[in-house]
């Protein structure tokens, strides 16, 4: 746990990530890479010298997912918790019936995620997505949008006034699947039928066997990242290749 904290904490200096006094929410989906933000920011909190504090939101998608555990561990760690009901599962595959769902169920997810920040007065929102869904976005939107693009560090919302963080960007999954059963995180199985059937799996597949050939491939698209750079993507005060080992995957 203490080198995926010195991880996040360098990450959230190099993109200024956190101002002091700010209000943190983290937006808690009861996998692994949530509840370890979740475990690192509550602890980044006890001695960061920019004072903020943490709380958690989760969005109950509908699909009988029992998140107890998750109020229990936030309870443990002294951070305020709150699960929001709603029937976007529902909605989705009983309604609509999308034959591609994922993409309806991210916008209604972060609908419904941003005015629950905005009816409690909060305007920060850390997300969980780490090093090895970075290089996925990349191919994703370069296979499929024909575009070199990917989700950035730090987001603005100018209709909304939310900010989005991503401090386990310099964290690799396998390091985060580690932690998170060594700190014995209460993850919660997502039912959902869309899991292991998307664009996104077939392209983590793709990457994996492409670092088999090409030795240290996603630092290389990680570093390019950050030195050419896509939009936001340069450092605040410098440049980085990201802390990481690749055996870690």
């Amino acid at each position: 746990m203490n080198k995926i904290l010195s991880y996040v904490r360098r990450c959230v200096e190099d993109y200024d990530m956190i101002q002091p006094g700010d209000k943190v929410a983290v937006g808690v989906s009861g996998g692994k890479d949530s509840l370890v933000l979740l475990a690192a920011l509550a602890r980044l909190r006890e001695f960061y010298p920019k004072p903020f504090t943490v709380e958690a939101i989760t969005l109950d998608m509908g699909t009988g997912m029992d998140f107890a555990p998750v109020a229990e561990y936030c309870k443990r760690i002294d951070v305020p918790y709150t699960c929001i009901p709603t029937e976007i599962a529902h909605v989705i595959f009983d309604v609509r019936k999308e034959k591609n769902p994922c993409s309806m169920c991210a916008k209604m997810r972060r609908g419904a995620l941003h005015t629950a920040l905005l009816e409690r007065d909060i305007h920060k929102i850390a997300l969980g997505h780490h090093f090895d869904d970075a290089v996925e976005t990349f191919f994703l939107s370069l296979f499929y949008e024909g575009r070199l693009s990917c989700f950035q560090p730090v987001t603005w919302l100018d209709r909304t006034g939310i900010s989005q963080i991503r401090p386990l960007l310099y964290c690799g999954e396998g390091h985060i699947r580690h932690v998170a059963q060594r700190e014995r995180l209460p993850v919660v199985h997502n039912p959902c039928p869309a899991n292991g059937f998307t664009k996104r799996q077939e392209v983590k597949e793709l990457v994996k066997e492409l670092g088999e050939r090409y030795p240290n491939l996603k630092s290389r698209v990680f570093g390019a990242m950050q030195r050419l750079p896509l939009p936001e993507w340069g450092p605040v005060e410098h440049r980085r290749m990201p802390p990481l080992e690749e055996d870690e995957d």
